[in-house]
């Protein structure tokens, strides 16, 4: 979904017009931005009846370049993993 077409949903289910819509799910993405960042000590942030994001290493690896073939080498980096709460995975039909 599109984030505008995200913007005209909350408006229309918020009985609000596009702007306060566009407003409002700024500020929720941003407080959520806002508070991945803030929690980069301990590498998770939760949000009640969401989910967690985490922040996960990753060990450095070997690769291959598809089109060549040739060996290359993968660095290490941080990956945010996301793992939705047993509520939202109900809601998706998953278990």
């Amino acid at each position: 979904m599109s984030r505008a077409a995200f913007i005209e949903r909350v408006a229309k289910k918020g009985k609000m017009s596009k702007a306060e819509a566009k407003r409002t799910v700024d500020l929720v993405l941003g407080e959520m931005e806002a508070g991945i960042r803030r929690s980069k000590k301990e590498g998770r942030y939760a949000i009640g009846n969401f989910g967690t994001f985490t922040v996960v290493k990753r060990k450095g690896r070997k690769g291959r370049n598809p089109q060549t073939g040739e060996a290359i080498r993968i660095r290490a980096s941080k990956v945010l993993k996301f793992r939705p709460s047993a509520a939202l995975r109900r809601a998706a039909g998953a278990k």
